[in-house]
């Protein structure tokens, strides 16, 4: 018999403690996720903001090189966060869509804390646009659905100025151009013009846009006594406010030059089969260079410029084989091509610079400082992006810059080098270094989401849970409508090669949510399918008992559980062979929940189901999760979502059971808890997920009345789900709904002190087969727990060398904690 020694060092430590995270780190390939609203500091041209409707607002101070996020207590952004800046240091204003609402906001420490304008004229009306006087800051005007406001006072007070002509449409503003005392408003209702500031207004009736045409994106500059407008016009019929940058097809019918007191717009670009701008942009001090923003016909982002004031038209953003951009993953020949980020979701162009421009789409920014010369991505780190004029490779490492957009459902780690990480929109992602860069190098996984991995204990081989519908069980998630069509990718895949390469195990035609594996019988799992279809569905838990089959494995549908109507989510096998599954949210087609919502037992033995529900469970309940802490696993935890429209109002939580669920108790009544996560290092601590309220911890969640914190130096409002790195405890991964994945730093319940910092326990060679010794101290209590957290050996040291025995052990990762050191081993 083969033996591997692990020497364990008696070290010093100082006293059990208890620490958050105190910054976190982005990890993925950057991009994905659709941004919004770019501007830039005329005052430092470095600095960028860009918005994204999953409600981060992105900070680069070194023109998206790199980026920071706002932190979402203070501000929440989405389609019109426009930032504006202004000539008063670190005065800025935007708009924030925390709590449903949309309303002003200003800054003045540079954008770190935010507060909503006093004299908002109504903080239950949605603000849909803020546009500021950069040399006179205290001018502000705002744009409801359907009125125009002004403040001359820093928003303590507003003035109405101007009501929509079409309820039906509202009144959209395309842009606001100030020059001293003369302001233009370009809207759908036409220019709205004050001369003395913003004390009386006209609307301006100048000639040269046909009848049947409205402005809907609008700039201007001035040089010397010139001030030059420039707007880009829509069919009256197609213009209503809330309309966004993908409804570019034919959507243009003129780009207008106007050079004021002429009176006259002047046509500078018919409308055309190729060209769909919806974007028009100058720099507040250059009249002659224009931009053009949008799509065409291939449907691909594109960017047109105009250096004698709209006479001629040259395209400057060149897709073809990436002709003048550096590309980072998308691009031609790229792991996406350039439909992915496909139209121009807004652009701005410096105030006085012409030549610096920022653009955002369906998944990525990209920049200019030399006027569409030459183009860069802003997305992923600039080592790792690409030169301009060939093909994008695909299958290529990238590192995070902190512009994560897309939803991250779940990481996992096959070995220290290997993981896979779960995502919506861009399928999944692969890391062949332990999570520092992640690659889309992988073949067979063509969904459009994968929600969940599955790894078989002892061959190694991954299992995911696929589907093209994304934002499982979010509210928009909930109604047959979406969910109950055909899913072409509603599948399971397995790799036996760490994801590289994925093959069909079973094709369900419809949502794939979860797998797991069943630990006690190696070729068992169970699966989460999504298919209602009036109860007659082919949704609901599946049963698998042949696994080694693989691609010819059966998979059989259990029957239903009381109440629900087959929209399983989360899946846990105990120790004892019985299912633990939760069934999330059904919404009718009138939008309200059914009590079809909870947690069940499933018995193999009895085939049968058992409804432990608690009846705050009954409308949308979210993740299930064992106390890794109890042997027995008679302690769960299940985070539910609050609904909305009467019984399912306030329900929202953390409830625990020590029964089994025989009994429950809300231990936490945030509104919306998704899951929650012990940490390994600390079996009196565990963080919770949020919807709204971000990342939450526990360090007493074994007191009959556990308090909860906040983890305020996460960011992002909507944590999804918490992973611990099974081969380093101490790195916590965060995944989320819109912000990827996030990395910190825990300090375990014990830390070295000073002599003792820098000795680290290995287990050489690793990885072992059969037996470890283990030299400590006689007395020292030694515990073996599983990948889950599960204790498979616990006893204490006899004397001071102790062989401990992995022959009945299953193949895998294992923990040794001799007293307070710690070791990883697997078996394989």
């Amino acid at each position: 018999m083969k033996k591997f020694i692990l020497f364990l060092n008696v070290l010093l430590f100082s006293a059990a403690v208890s620490a958050q995270p105190a910054s976190w780190n982005s990890r993925g390939v950057g991009g994905g996720g659709a941004l919004f609203s770019p501007s830039i500091n005329p005052a430092n041209t470095q600095e960028l903001y860009v918005a994204c409707d999953m409600s981060e607002l992105f900070h680069s101070t070194d023109f998206g090189a790199s980026w920071g996020q706002v932190h979402f207590s203070e501000l929440q952004a989405s389609h019109d966060s426009k930032v504006c800046f202004t000539a008063t240091a670190n005065l800025l204003y935007c708009v924030d869509y925390a709590n449903d609402l949309s309303i002003p906001v200003k800054s003045t420490d540079g954008g770190l804390t935010w507060s909503a304008l006093a004299g908002n004229p109504d903080n239950n009306e949605w603000t849909y646009s803020v546009n500021v006087d950069y040399n006179n800051p205290q001018r502000v005007i705002l744009s409801y659905y359907g009125e125009l406001f002004i403040s001359q006072d820093g928003g303590n007070t507003f003035n109405s100025f101007h009501t929509a002509l079409n309820n039906g449409a509202g009144v959209t503003v395309g842009g606001v151009f100030f020059d001293g005392n003369l302001i233009f408003v370009g809207t759908n209702d036409g220019l709205l013009v004050s001369s003395n500031g913003g004390t009386t207004w006209t609307t301006d009736n100048s000639t040269g846009i046909p009848n049947g045409q409205q402005i809907w994106s609008f700039a201007a500059g001035k040089s010397g006594n010139t001030t030059r407008l420039l707007c880009l016009t829509g069919n009256s019929a197609d213009i209503y406010v809330g309309l966004v940058g993908s409804d570019y097809y034919n959507f243009m019918q003129g780009i207008y030059t106007m050079d004021w007191g002429s009176n006259t717009w002047t046509p500078r670009m018919p409308a055309n089969g190729n060209d769909f701008p919806m974007f028009v942009g100058m720099a507040g001090n250059n009249i002659t260079t224009m931009y053009a923003g949008g799509s065409n016909s291939n449907g691909y982002p594109h960017v047109l410029q105009s250096t004698n004031a709209g006479v001629t038209w040259t395209p400057v953003f060149n897709t073809a084989s990436n002709q003048n951009i550096s590309t980072g993953w998308s691009g031609q020949g790229g792991d996406r091509g350039w439909g992915y980020g496909e139209c121009i979701f807004g652009m701005a162009v410096a105030a006085n610079d012409a030549n610096t421009v920022a653009f955002g789409d369906f998944g990525f920014i990209h920049v200019t400082n030399n006027g569409g010369v030459n183009w860069r991505q802003a997305y992923t780190d600039i080592a790792d992006q690409h030169p301009a004029g060939a093909n994008t490779p695909p299958g290529d490492n990238y590192h995070s810059i902190g512009i994560e957009n897309t939803t991250c459902w779940q990481v996992h780690w096959m070995d220290v080098n290997n993981a896979f990480a779960c995502y919506s929109d861009i399928r999944g992602m692969r890391s062949t270094d332990g999570g520092s860069s992640w690659s889309f190098n992988y073949t067979g996984l063509n969904a459009n989401s994968t929600y969940r991995i599955a790894q078989h204990p002892s061959n190694g081989t991954i299992y995911a849970a696929t589907s093209n519908i994304h934002d499982m069980y979010q509210s928009t998630r909930l109604q047959d409508a979406i969910l109950d069509g055909t899913d072409n990718e509603g599948k399971i895949l397995y790799s036996t090669n760490n994801g590289q390469t994925w093959q069909l195990l079973h094709n369900f035609g419809h949502p794939v949510f979860w797998i797991v594996l069943d630990p006690n019988n190696a070729n068992r799992a169970y699966a989460s399918v999504i298919h209602y279809n009036g109860g007659n569905g082919i949704g609901g838990v599946y049963r698998c008992d042949d696994l080694q089959n693989l691609g010819s494995s059966t998979w059989t549908l259990l029957a239903d559980p009381p109440r629900t109507q087959k929209h399983p989510a989360s899946l846990v096998v105990l120790n004892d062979g019985k299912l633990i599954a939760t069934f999330s949210g059904r919404r009718t087609s009138a939008g309200a929940f059914t009590n079809s919502s909870g947690t069940f037992i499933y018995d193999p033995a009895g085939n049968s189901w058992t409804d432990v529900s608690d009846p705050g469970m009954y409308y949308w309940t979210k993740d299930v999760v064992i106390d890794p802490n109890d042997a027995q696993q008679n302690t769960w935890y299940v985070g539910v979502y609050s609904g909305w429209g009467g019984p399912p109002n306030g329900l929202g939580g953390l409830y625990k059971t020590t029964n089994r669920g025989q009994s429950w108790t809300r231990i936490n009544a945030l509104d919306r808890v998704a899951s929650c996560t012990f940490n390994p290092n600390n079996p009196n601590e565990i963080y919770v997920t949020t919807e709204q309220n971000g990342l939450w911890m526990s360090s007493n969640i074994n007191a009959t009345t556990p308090t909860f914190s906040a983890v305020s130096s996460y960011p992002f409002r909507q944590p999804e789900r918490v992973f611990f790195n099974p081969y380093n405890l101490a790195d916590v991964w965060v995944t989320s709904f819109g912000n990827g994945m996030k990395m910190g730093s825990v300090v375990p319940n014990s830390i070295l002190n000073a002599a003792a910092a820098e000795q680290v326990l290995h287990v050489y060679p690793n990885p072992v087969n059969d037996v470890c010794t283990i030299v400590t101290a006689a007395g020292t209590s030694i515990r073996i727990t599983d990948l889950n957290g599960k204790v498979v050996l616990q006893e204490k040291a006899e004397g001071p060398v102790v062989q401990l025995s992995l022959s009945g052990f299953a193949p895998g990762v294992y923990f040794i904690q001799a007293g307070t050191s710690h070791a990883r081993v697997v078996k394989k």
